[in-house]
């Protein structure tokens, strides 16, 4: 597993750098899920992928929402060299999720923190 570090005085890693970075987290994220069966080998309707709730959370379960709106999302910001975002918290959300399951869910919850460290602030927008 990949945690990046912040140190004070270090520059902002270069996009290419932050775009590598988290690509391959949402890699480890995907084969995470995958191993603890949380991926889902169909589609929601289209209906429930367009909720406007936060993580969709009235339409789907959360890590449904992971794989099939912010993995794809990022990837494709990736793909396309748009801009990452500079500041996410999906990390609590997990917590909250899998509240009494913690431990069961802990190496998600660490990527997704992870994943939260490493595009808070990074002033990537190129």
């Amino acid at each position: 597993m990949v945690t990046p570090s912040k140190k004070a005085g270090t520059p902002a890693p270069s996009f290419g750098s932050v775009s590598k970075q988290t690509m391959h987290l949402l890699q480890e994220l995907k084969a995470s899920l995958q191993a603890r069966s949380l991926w889902d080998t169909q589609r929601p309707p289209l209906e429930k992928l367009q909720s406007t709730t936060p993580f969709a959370s009235d339409t789907l379960a959360f890590y449904q929402w992971l794989q099939f709106i912010m993995i794809p999302t990022l990837q494709q910001r990736i793909e396309q060299r748009q801009p990452l975002p500079n500041s996410i918290a999906v990390h609590p959300m997990a917590i909250e999720v899998w509240r009494g399951q913690l431990r069961e869910h802990k190496e998600i919850i660490l990527l997704l923190k992870a994943l939260d460290n490493l595009l808070d602030g990074h002033n990537d927008r190129h």
